[in-house]
């Protein structure tokens, strides 16, 4: 085979396994993994789809080949690294979280599209619904804008006194708008104040924090970015030494010393992944393949920050627990 049009056709056949394609491809079906993160913070996502593939029958290195692209949380990285993967003409294109979709799309326009994690892509304009999605996108996703009311949730039980919340948002996001409404649609349910810091690069961070402090915020959600999920221990640290509980989107960050994280299981989402890449491959339309939203959250205290900070955990979140740092 020459290119991967034939390629392609050659997958179309509805009885063919990913063994028997292999058999008749000389060479590696070819991957595209773009992320925006790093691959040092999120190198354990790829592990996970790469765990998913072989659960399927896929041999890495033998029946397929990844290319990888990551843009260590820099949002003008991503067009130019989704284009270097375009111009190696792959079979499908992995990309993750959201953000990373739309220069994918662009750059590589007919190359089906497996969204790992993120936002939600009917909003962002990307698929016609999450039932039948039309197009070259498909895959699975974490969105929930009524996520913002767990957190608060979580840190408002654990501490209590806390009636002025800093959140931290990725003006980069495809729809900031939104997760800002959502926010004060949460500080309203809760009765706290919210106050906003938005940040377009890891520089800004340094300015974020004091500025929510002189808006004399009391503790600090961040909300789902892959540039805050890069920077979270520099983010932890800053908030810290305000004395600020931390409530995150992403486990993480409660490794890294945030005192509470909640968020969808990322490493299960990308296992899942691997099911559409399945499906693909043996030639089904990612436009007919249902984008799935996740079902099962983690929650992780770390119990460290809790007492340096004095506060008490209750019991109500110490039994939601899946995991608990000492």
């Amino acid at each position: 085979m020459n290119n991967r049009r034939d390629l392609l056709v050659l997958l179309g056949a509805a009885a063919v396994t990913p063994r028997a394609v292999f058999a008749q491809s000389k060479q590696p079906i070819l991957i595209g993994w773009l992320h925006s993160d790093s691959r040092k913070s999120s190198g354990h996502y790829l592990a996970a789809f790469k765990e998913g593939l072989a659960a399927l029958g896929w041999k890495d290195g033998s029946q397929l080949v990844i290319e990888e692209r990551w843009a260590d949380g820099r949002h003008a990285r991503l067009q130019p690294l989704a284009e270097e993967l375009a111009a190696r003409n792959p079979a499908l294109i992995v990309a993750a979280p959201l953000q990373s979709v739309p220069a994918a799309a662009k750059a590589a326009p007919k190359t089906p599209i497996v969204i790992a994690t993120g936002g939600d892509p009917v909003a962002a304009g990307l698929v016609k619904s999450f039932a039948r999605p039309g197009g070259m996108i498909t895959g699975l996703t974490n969105f929930n804008l009524s996520i913002t009311e767990k957190y608060l949730e979580l840190l408002l039980a654990a501490a209590p006194k806390v009636n002025r919340v800093g959140f931290l948002v990725d003006s980069n996001s495809p729809y900031p708008a939104r997760v800002r409404a959502a926010v004060r649609r949460s500080a309203v349910q809760y009765s706290v104040e919210a106050r906003f810091a938005e940040v377009a690069s890891p520089e800004e961070i340094e300015q974020a924090i004091p500025h929510l402090a002189k808006e004399g915020a009391q503790a600090l959600v961040v909300t789902l970015s892959p540039i805050l999920r890069v920077e979270r221990r520099r983010i932890v640290k800053l908030a810290l030494a305000q004395r600020w509980p931390v409530v995150a989107g992403a486990g993480e960050f409660a490794e890294a010393g945030a005192l509470l994280s909640y968020n969808a299981d990322a490493l299960a989402n990308f296992r899942r992944a691997a099911y559409y890449v399945d499906r693909i491959l043996k030639g089904a339309k990612p436009g007919d393949l249902p984008i799935e939203q996740s079902t099962n959250f983690k929650l992780v205290v770390n119990m460290k920050t809790a007492k340096a900070l004095d506060l008490t955990i209750p019991q109500s979140i110490m039994v939601r627990a899946d995991k608990v740092i000492e």
